[in-house]
């Protein structure tokens, strides 16, 4: 049974050419409402499956300027994030991650959530998903 139309909020798959190239089965960002659901990013180099150089440090940092770029490319900023999930392949590297991080967000920084996850995409260290707001 199709939704009632006083419950239907639009729906916008978003989608950058860089993104669109790599043939990846799912969108870059889709927005509902006010929201963006941004899919999760890996430390990958840009337009490529290559992790970036430099360990847990360098993936992080590269996972993150994926985000900022595929906000960017659609409008957006790294201030309209309010939640991030980070998946961590080691717990031990949580503080690593930490001082990368805090480099891309200044307080009141977004609520995050983190987690140990095994088997992660092309053997990635760690992946981070975002929800953000259109709204500032």
């Amino acid at each position: 049974m199709p939704p009632s139309p006083k419950n239907t909020a639009h729906i916008e798959h978003l989608n950058s050419p860089d993104f669109a190239r790599l043939g990846l089965p799912f969108s870059e960002i889709v927005r509902v409402g006010d929201l963006l659901y941004l899919s999760g990013q890996i430390g990958t180099l840009p337009g490529t499956l290559t992790p970036a150089p430099g360990g847990i440090q360098g993936e992080a940092r590269q996972a993150l300027e994926n985000i900022r770029n595929s906000l960017q490319s659609h409008g957006y900023s790294m201030a309209h994030i309010v939640k991030c999930t980070v998946m961590l392949a080691d717990m031990n590297d949580w503080a690593a991650f930490n001082s990368v991080y805090t480099q891309f967000f200044t307080p009141p920084y977004p609520a995050r959530n983190a987690f140990a996850a095994s088997g992660l995409a092309l053997g990635a260290r760690l992946e981070i998903d975002a929800i953000a707001t259109v709204l500032l």
